[in-house]
């Protein structure tokens, strides 16, 4: 039996996949515990899992609602560096807390988020083996690519070389806060030098929710990269009531834009306009953005509630439309259930061209956001069958990609042999 130490962010897109995964290494045998903020406690423990506190009085609880507040008042390049402002000051509160919390629990081995790259140092101080996790879309830099916070659709030219190596030249600049805080702490700890923000990831195993038919091809993956597929599971979710009584049996659209940044409250009016005169009940997940009492009297009388059992409302749904957050698109997906992606910051325009690429949605960037675009997007998805097709073609990759049991079985054999799986 091993005993894991979990580092990630206390975001839903987040926690829900890293608890997945504990849960399944706990089902193994395994003692796992989560080492993160207050807000990450309720999930965690009603995922079965044990928890350890970080950052109590930096990070009291209710801090990631402050956090989401404040970004849903922004949108691309802002509210990235909005986050990279926050994801330093939590590399800082982990640099300094996480090591005497991990000794002292004992714990032998780390699954470290991508975007929790202080995790990997604090590892390689404490001499433990650690494994990295895409619980987001992965994040590893390479020119073949645009880089993730972009919509730029994939291509090979020598041009689109050019814009994504400028891309990442300006993602470079805006990450540099973090990087010098982990800088510190390495030199501090005499350990070597990292020049490049893959350097922070796992030698052992890389391990990521796409599955590959999710990812534009690249050309420089490490060698113990694995795409395997989604980590959900309703046993590991906090339940959430619905009134599944008041569904019609129509088509069902379901509508969520997370629990982040989801705060521009006009964006659920578009939705409720661009679907009022189709055959189709439309569900909004307002994700805490708003009480459902605060958006009565919507076009087209649409059930609104404030959190929605996604897992089970996903298998009666027929369109999603999303941020094109991870999770939401790899759980449409699973579902064989296409999308209109609407993305608004961090990864999700990475996410939602990926969608477009793949044919298995629309996408429809913030800033030409209206009805009648909305509306053409939603009527394409619904009454053009490749969107459907492609949907289910990349719901039997997710299901051939292994999913979180075989996840599972590569951060086993990573930590039992301390030899990267290849």
């Amino acid at each position: 039996m091993t005993h894991f130490g979990l580092i990630c962010p206390a975001a839903t897109g987040h926690l829900n996949p890293m608890t997945t995964l504990g849960y399944e290494l706990k089902k193994r045998g395994h003692r796992v515990t989560l080492f993160g903020i207050l807000d990450a406690q309720s999930k965690t423990l009603a995922a079965g899992l044990e928890f350890w506190a970080i950052g109590e009085s930096e990070f009291p609880r209710g801090a990631m609602a402050q956090l989401f507040a404040q970004l849903g008042k922004l949108s691309g390049l802002a509210a990235l560096r909005y986050t990279i402002a926050w994801i330093q000051k939590m590399a800082a509160i982990f640099l300094s807390e996480a090591p005497q919390a991990l000794k002292e629990a004992g714990v032998e081995a780390l699954l470290v988020d991508q975007v929790s790259p202080e995790g990997g140092t604090i590892a390689e101080f404490l001499g433990i083996p650690f494994i990295s996790v895409c619980n987001a879309m992965m994040i590893n830099r390479d020119i073949s690519v645009p880089p993730f916070n972009t919509s730029w659709s994939y291509s090979s030219t020598w041009w689109a070389l050019l814009r994504n190596r400028a891309g990442y030249e300006l993602l470079n600049r805006v990450g540099r806060p973090i990087r010098q805080v982990i800088d510190e702490y390495r030199r501090e700890w005499k350990l070597p030098p990292h020049f490049s923000p893959n350097d922070s990831y796992s030698q052992l195993a890389q391990i990521s929710q796409q599955p590959a038919e999710l990812e534009f091809p690249r050309e420089n993956l490490p060698t113990s990269f694995h795409f395997t597929g989604p980590y959900h599971n309703t046993i590991t979710r906090e339940p959430v009531s619905f009134p599944f009584e008041k569904l019609t049996g129509q088509p069902l659209i379901y509508a969520s834009m997370g629990t982040v940044q989801n705060r521009l409250l006009k964006i659920f009016n578009f939705f409720a306009e661009a679907c009022k005169e189709l055959d189709a009940q439309l569900v909004i997940s307002l994700g805490g953005s708003a009480t459902p009492e605060s958006l009565q009297g919507l076009p087209g009388n649409p059930l609104v509630v404030g959190y929605a059992p996604q897992l089970e409302l996903l298998q009666k749904t027929t369109l999603t439309i999303t941020h094109a957050g991870m999770n939401t698109t790899l759980e449409s997906l699973s579902n064989g259930v296409p999308m209109v992606a609407i993305p608004i910051t961090n990864d999700q325009p990475g996410v939602a061209a990926r969608i477009a690429w793949t044919g298995a949605g629309e996408l429809v960037t913030l800033k030409k956001l209206n009805v009648s675009r909305l509306q053409n997007a939603i009527r394409r998805v619904l009454t053009e069958e490749s969107y459907k097709q492609n949907a289910l073609r990349l719901q039997a990759a997710t299901l051939r990609a292994g999913g979180v049991s075989r996840a599972a079985e590569i951060i086993e054999q990573a930590v039992s042999t301390g030899k990267p799986v290849l």
